[in-house]
């Protein structure tokens, strides 16, 4: 119910709203702030809790990277120089290009590996669900038991080139130059049974009339993953881009578990450096710089994608 409308020529001839509809609108604005309070005190729990292991650890580690600090004792405020050192430390910049190396390999292989599985997934009724469980079974799986299964497959003494002639006595994990590429195939296999699901469910929301009127028109099935497909998941599609370039810079488990950042430093990620840095040299401010650094990509990326969002790129 509305307030009712009070005209001048109402107010000449000294008429105003009646004493019960008046009465009506104070009911209305108390239930409607009773509402909003019971809103309030249901977020109260939740805003505390992100403010104890979210908002205040970011506030302390922005600190401590301004510091000269074990992680233990006091820590002497030193400015800038953590990321002076950090931004001239050669170590620091292949760590980060590992990371960019990984990111761009995780843009592209998972990515087309869950598009085509889900794709080839909608094309079939029967066994879609078995087939759907079975894809996503890895992911769900711990990082450790993923990582012990590939180290122990891998493995030039008794695993698969012990039955493969040609990879015989290859070290997949102790090879410079292909650790990190071995390390980014486990965790692929983990990720990409992932990656088809959520394609699959954007996909089963596409209207079947476009896929009709395609084939009318004689489009083939290319065609038709290009030009319906693609386009109806494309926000589905950047938004898991989005979170992949994220995840990316923020990798850790697998490298850590199979070759922590070895052999010598070969799969070195920001992630595993700056555990070194503060577990093992007892340089939490450091690490804590790069923490922040880490926190600072991942804000530019998210802006970035807010922005084409916003100016009708359809993400």
């Amino acid at each position: 119910m509305s307030a009712p409308l009070v005209t001048a020529g109402a107010l000449q001839e000294g008429a105003g709203p009646k004493p019960a509809d008046t009465e009506v609108l104070r009911r209305m604005l108390r239930k409607s702030r009773r509402r909003r309070m019971r809103a309030w005190i249901f977020m109260v729990p939740l805003l505390a809790v992100n403010l104890l292991v979210i908002v205040v650890p970011t506030i302390e580690a922005v600190y401590y990277a301004f510091t000269n600090w074990d992680g233990y004792g006091h820590a002497k405020f030193i400015g800038v120089s953590n990321f002076q050192t950090m931004f001239t430390s050669g170590q620091f910049w292949q760590a980060c290009f590992h990371n960019v190396l990984w990111t761009i390999f995780f843009l592209i292989v998972p990515m087309a590996m869950g598009l085509a599985g889900a794709f080839m997934l909608s094309r079939i009724r029967r066994f879609q669900s078995l087939f759907r469980a079975l894809f996503f079974i890895p992911y769900i799986l711990a990082t450790v038991v993923s990582s012990i299964i590939w180290e122990n497959l891998l493995n030039p003494n008794g695993g698969i080139g012990s039955a493969i002639g040609f990879l015989k006595n290859v070290s997949f994990f102790g090879n410079q130059r292909l650790a990190l590429g071995s390390v980014a195939f486990v965790n692929n296999w983990q990720w990409w049974g992932f990656l088809v699901v959520m394609f699959l469910a954007a996909m089963q929301g596409t209207d079947p009339a476009l896929y009709e009127a395609a084939r009318i028109d004689g489009a083939n099935t290319w065609g038709e993953f290009l030009h319906i497909t693609l386009p109806s998941i494309r926000p589905v599609l950047m938004f898991l881009a989005l979170m992949t370039i994220i995840w990316s810079f923020l990798v850790f488990d697998y490298i850590y578990i199979i070759t922590q950042g070895g052999p010598n430093n070969a799969t070195q990620v920001v992630g595993t450096l700056m555990y070194t840095e503060a577990f093992s040299d007892q340089a939490a401010g450091y690490a804590s710089a790069m923490g922040l650094f880490l926190g600072v990509i991942s804000v530019v990326v998210v802006i970035i994608y807010t922005r084409l969002r916003r100016r009708g790129w359809n993400v």
